[in-house]
């Protein structure tokens, strides 16, 4: 790969985590490696063990201190996110990643944990043979502007509106 692109996964539908973790999968199997940023998400989820299973191609590292953020970020989860894009940008610097995923970026930046130009000025560092894959609702036009593939994901019909909760194994 001598080239790596910047996607965009956004949409108020279910699957852009998903769908960044199934090319996260796919670069494992290619023997690539990938780094996971999770922006706003603390919870273990279960494919945090099933990542566990490929500690030599994909590290994960959270950045949130909850599950998501319902009224307004506290000063606290804004110097937690802040610091995880710092350290993301270095790790875009050791150039020992083939993908870095920044997952539920694009909603950090909805509620102001950080800017869409901060977003920017540390992608626009990778390495040229860097995919960037980032992830979120309420993607701003700038960051789709820059994209190379941008795909949004549309709530056609979800069973949370009829009361079904998280399934785990599914939904978490």
């Amino acid at each position: 790969m001598d080239r790596g692109y910047i996607q965009v996964y956004t949409g108020n539908g279910k699957g852009k985590t998903t769908a960044a973790l199934g090319l996260a999968l796919r670069s494992a199997g290619a023997g690539r490696k990938t780094f996971i940023g999770q922006f706003l998400k603390s919870m273990d989820y279960s494919e945090d063990k099933a990542l566990c299973a490929l500690k030599d191609y994909i590290t994960l590292k959270k950045y949130g201190l909850g599950c998501f953020i319902v009224d307004r970020p506290t000063r606290n989860d804004i110097d937690h996110a802040r610091k995880g894009l710092e350290e993301m940008e270095k790790i875009l610097a050791l150039d020992e990643y083939d993908m870095v995923i920044f997952d539920e970026a694009s909603v950090a930046i909805f509620f102001g944990l950080f800017t869409v130009g901060d977003l920017i000025g540390v992608i626009k560092k990778k390495p040229l043979r860097t995919e960037i894959v980032i992830t979120g609702r309420y993607a701003p036009q700038e960051l789709i502007e820059i994209a190379d593939l941008v795909t949004e994901m549309v709530e056609i019909k979800h069973y949370y509106n009829k009361g079904l909760e998280a399934r785990l194994g599914i939904e978490k």
